[in-house]
């Protein structure tokens, strides 16, 4: 249907055009002051756009300098256009690029322009990860990919950048294929024992289907390995600084961060609240919380809210530093509201293997008195036994690096595998059986092949679609 015809003929009627089908636009740059500042558009058939902003048509693929102009005709700036026509651009629309000067009034301006410009043809802003999101159901980029974008510009660190560049790359992709391909030949085999079940031949034993079902199981296992260390690499690790006032929490961050982040004094409840730094133990990011000594008896009301802050932050937690004095080791209180704590963290903090005991002070210790047994102990003024800890706490998450790199993956992918790998392992169970059931054997391939196509975007919702993408900055 077309009611009317908008500027310059290009008939278009932005009421009759649906939300995802018209064009967007969007400042791509980030917010503030920049040497260069870029207004990126997309859509189908953008070239009334390009001639209405930039005044004469652009080569494909070629920067041009030119004068952008208002509506009347006024000079805005002087600015390189670049024009990729549909499907060679990154949304697989008509993209244009305006890259003008950094100042944010000038790129609002630019912005209004264009708003103007093409409001004959429905052009609107941009969503959050609206370009991502068109490149994706254009087929440019899988899922994976598309979230391995917004991984690398949020990359903490360098392994995490860098393993996000090989997500983008395509190598967590192409292993996902590998795994579906193979999950595919076996449903054949399956299928086709199904359907022919007059037939002599036995279809999945002349294949050597139980063998290629067990190396799809080994590969899968590999790669949630990947996985889990790419998920590692991407949410880094939430440490929780624990225990009494004055065992050296403080002074525990400070060392792990190089800098003075947190106030150390002898006074007992000195730390008020959560004090966080982030650092970085071979490529791994660790979210350091120092939280308020814990005590049960206390008259000042801004310490209670500490305190009670403090737990919340050790139930959520992955990794519990309970520490613990050298120096006050033996005595009677200590030890008392030592066993207190201990008790509470078992009840409502992680599970033991998340818990880390570390006895602090170890300059101060007296000389020859005995450690506890294979005790974690250090000294954060001297920094002795310090990397001990650093290597306990990456041993803990589970991290170990991998002869092939890490690719960049989200928990969103990590439960995705272990969905298939459980399909598999029913699948296998299946085989094991007397008398097989085929079609449940079919139906547990089928599961995992649909839980692998979730994870690049094969089989995936339309809502989680929305979560994933509404994530992004506007303008990617």
């Amino acid at each position: 249907m077309r009611v009317g015809r908008g500027p310059r003929g290009t008939g278009y009627d932005h009421r009759v055009l649906s939300r995802r089908a018209a064009p967007i636009v969007a400042i791509a740059t980030a917010p503030g002051r920049g040497a260069v500042g870029i207004v990126r558009l997309s859509g189908a058939n953008l070239q009334p756009l390009v001639l209405a902003l930039c005044s004469r048509p652009l080569e494909p693929r070629q920067a041009t300098l030119l004068p952008l102009r208002a509506a009347d005709g006024v000079a805005i700036d002087q600015a390189l256009a670049l024009y990729f026509p549909a499907p060679n651009s990154y949304t697989g629309e008509d993209v244009l690029e305006l890259q003008a000067h950094g100042g944010p009034v000038l790129l609002q301006i630019l912005l209004a322009r264009c708003l103007e410009a093409g409001q004959g043809m429905g052009l609107r802003l941009a969503e959050p990860g609206e370009f991502t999101q068109r490149a994706f159901l254009n087929g440019k980029l899988d899922l994976v990919q598309a979230e391995a974008v917004a991984d690398l510009i949020d990359a903490s660190t360098e392994s995490a950048a860098r393993s996000a560049g090989r997500a983008l790359g395509g190598a967590f992709s192409q292993r996902i294929e590998a795994l579906r391909e193979q999950l595919v030949r076996l449903r054949m085999l399956v299928e086709a024992t199904l359907d022919f079940p007059e037939e002599e031949i036995d279809f999945l034993q002349q294949a050597g289907a139980l063998a290629k079902l067990q190396q799809t199981g080994v590969a899968l296992d590999t790669l949630l390995d990947s996985a889990r260390q790419g998920a590692l690499l991407r949410e880094g690790i939430r440490v929780v600084l624990a225990g009494q006032p004055n065992v050296g929490k403080s002074s525990l961050l400070n060392a792990l961060a190089g800098a003075e982040r947190a106030i150390v004094t002898p006074v007992p409840g000195t730390t008020r609240d959560r004090v966080s730094e982030t650092i970085q133990i071979e490529g791994i990011a660790l979210h350091v919380i120092d939280t308020a000594g814990l005590r049960h008896h206390t008259d000042d009301e801004v310490e209670r809210i500490g305190i009670s802050r403090s737990w919340e932050s050790i139930a959520d937690a992955d990794s519990v530093l309970f520490l613990h004095d050298l120096t006050r080791c033996g005595q009677t209180d200590y030890e008392a509201a030592e066993a207190q704590i201990a008790a509470q963290i078992a009840e409502q903090g992680p599970n033991a293997a998340k818990l880390l005991h570390v006895f602090t002070k170890l300059d101060l210790a007296q000389p020859g008195e005995p450690l506890p047994a294979d005790a974690l102990c250090l000294s954060a003024r001297t920094g002795e036994g310090l990397p001990a800890l650093r290597a306990a706490l990456l041993q803990r998450a589970g991290w170990h690096a991998l002869p092939d790199g890490v690719f960049i993956a989200r928990t969103r992918h990590v439960h995705a595998l272990q969905r298939t790998r459980e399909h598999l392992q029913r699948a296998l169970a299946q085989t094991a059986q007397a008398t097989m059931a085929l079609e449940l054997l079919a139906e547990e391939l089928r599961l995992a092949h649909d839980a692998l196509g979730e994870i690049t975007g094969v089989f995936t919702p339309d809502d989680l679609l929305g979560e994933i993408f509404s994530r992004f900055c506007i303008g990617k």
